[in-house]
This record gives C-alpha cells, structure tokens and sequence, in this order.
C-alpha cells in the first residue's frame, strides 16, 4: 500500500470486527491489502450485512453473534454507534481472549470508555480509538482500502493501559496507511465538537432551512446548488443514528462549542446589518488562513472535488 510497509508476518492473528459498515470493511480491505491479519471475523445486526461482506470477500467468517465473533481473536474493533458500545461490551466481555485489544472507532471517546472500559476483564487491553477519515456512503459494499491513507487516527488510551498493546496498535493503524497521535479522552471530544460534531449540526441545520422555506422549491434547491450548499448535504448525508448518539455522547462540548458559534454568528449578523464591509473583510481574511492551513498540512487539496475521498472504480 502507498505510505505503508507491510509487515514480515500479520500483526494481529485474528481480528473480530464487530460492525460492518464504512469504517470497518475499509479497515478489513486495508488489511487484506497490506498482509496485516491473519484471519477476520465479521459480526453485524444485519444477517444482509454479513451476507454482503462474505459476497465481497472482506471478512473470512461471519459470526452470528458479537461474542461468538471475539472468540480467540486477539483484536476486537467495535464499529458500531456510540450509543451500542456499552450493550456490545457486555455481551463480549466474557469471551475476550486473555491479552487481547479491544478498540473502537467512535467519533466520542470518553463515553466509550465510560460504556466499555467497565466490561473489559483484567488481562485484555482497551484502546479506544477514532479514524478521522469517512465519506457519507454507510454499508459494508462502501469500504475501500485507501480510505485511511495520510488521516489522522487518534488514540485516547487511559492511563495504565499496556504501552506494548498500544504500540501494536498504533502499528496496525499506520500499516494501514494513517497518521496516529495520542490524545487525551476528554481533549479528542472538545477537538472534534470543535472539527466535526458542531459543523455536522451545523449541515443538518442548513439543509433543514432549506427544506423549511417553501418560498424556494426543492428542484431549485437541487438544481441551482452552489458548492457550499452541496458540501452541507454531503455532510447531512452522513448515518443519523451515528450523529443522534454523537450529540447525546458528547453534549457538553457540543453545546460549549455551539455556543461560541452563536456568538460569532450574531456578530457577523450585526456587521451585515451595519454595513461594516472592514469587519466582513478581517473576518473573511482571518478564517480564510484556516483553509490553507488544512491544505497545507495534507488534509485537503484545492483540487475542485475538494479531496474528498473516494473508493476506486467500482469499490463499491
């Protein structure tokens, strides 16, 4: 894979995806890709989901149920939403393999932990974790292995966790073609209410106006799109039960965040209103740099598609 050296053996003999939606058929399709697990299990809900996973080959056995999938892995992910990670860890908890990591790629880390670190036993390691990487496309044929390739992955592990499990992990993550930092738990919410829950809310809102005012009529909407407009309903197009459990999970940051906005907002009302075109102009210039920074750091490019990524022909 481009950015990353496959190992001489797998790091993980076996890996339990517990989910199998966007995040983890990429992470499975990575792995294939780089010869970084020896065998995956899959578990989904959906007897549909499982069935498409071993249709497109990404995982090697599906389990019907999230305990039988752990059994002797010595990797679980949980990739399910924020909300169902506490009733998942139940139900594994008593099959975890002694010395086994369990991660997760929840987009909120101190409720995860909350919900799971409780039902880990001793002798297995909890990593939480969160790839920034994702498009609006969910499902298990939405996967591809690039998608991690140059993201950032985060890793909250809390203190006393084993270095060494979080050091294998942090391998994996790179293998697959990551960035990784660690960060604490409560930091990663505030960062990301910051980077992503509160312009997600933000999205949902804008195409929700847009949907609400009847003076301009849907196939105007859809027709005469300006790339801002388009760029919200990509965002909004993201799982709802995912981003329900996000803003239930991470409330205090959001609202904290959301309410900076708002102040922010009613002062570029009041400049509008007042004609201040210098304080428009400062204000533009100011948060323009933000933009190039994102650029400049990788994140993005300014090609017209914005660098969104995007599986190969066919990926999905």
């Amino acid at each position: 894979m481009t950015g990353s050296v496959a190992p001489a053996a797998p790091i993980y003999g076996r890996v339990a995806l517990i989910g199998l939606g966007l995040i983890a058929s990429s992470m499975a399709h990575a792995m294939r890709a780089g010869g970084l697990a020896g065998e995956i299990v899959g578990y989904a809900k959906s007897e549909e989901s499982r069935a498409v996973a071993l249709e497109i080959g990404f995982i090697d056995r599906a389990a019907a149920t999230a305990a039988e999938a752990v059994v002797g892995a010595d990797l679980v992910v949980l990739a399910v939403p924020v909300g169902a990670m506490g009733a998942i860890a139940t139900e594994i908890g008593p099959h975890l393999m002694s010395g086994a990591t369990v991660t997760d790629v929840g987009s909120v880390k101190q409720a995860v932990i909350d919900a799971v670190a409780p039902h880990i036993p001793e002798g297995v390691h909890f990593v939480a974790g969160h790839p920034i990487a994702g498009t609006e496309h969910s499902g298990p044929r939405s996967g591809f292995a690039t998608l991690f390739q140059n993201r950032w992955w985060l890793l909250t592990p809390a203190e006393g966790t084993d270095p060494a499990a979080t050091a294998r992990l942090r391998h994996l993550c790179e293998s697959m073609g990551a960035k990784v930092d660690e960060m604490d738990a409560a930091h990663h919410d505030l960062v990301l209410a910051v980077t992503s829950h509160t312009p997600h809310l933000i999205a949902y809102t804008m195409v929700g106006v847009a949907d609400d005012l009847r003076r301009v009529t849907d196939s105007e909407v859809i027709q005469y799109s300006a790339a801002g407009f388009r760029d919200f309903t990509r965002i909004a197009a993201s799982d709802p039960t995912m981003w329900r459990d996000v803003f239930l999970t991470n409330r205090d940051a959001t609202l904290d965040i959301l309410g900076r906005f708002t102040e922010e907002l009613f002062a570029l009302q009041r400049a509008i209103r007042l004609g201040d075109g210098e304080h428009l102009h400062a204000y533009f210039t100011r948060t323009r740099a933000i933009r190039r920074g994102i650029i400049e750091a990788g994140q993005d490019t300014s090609a017209p598609d914005f660098g969104r990524a995007q599986p190969p022909s066919g990926g999905r």
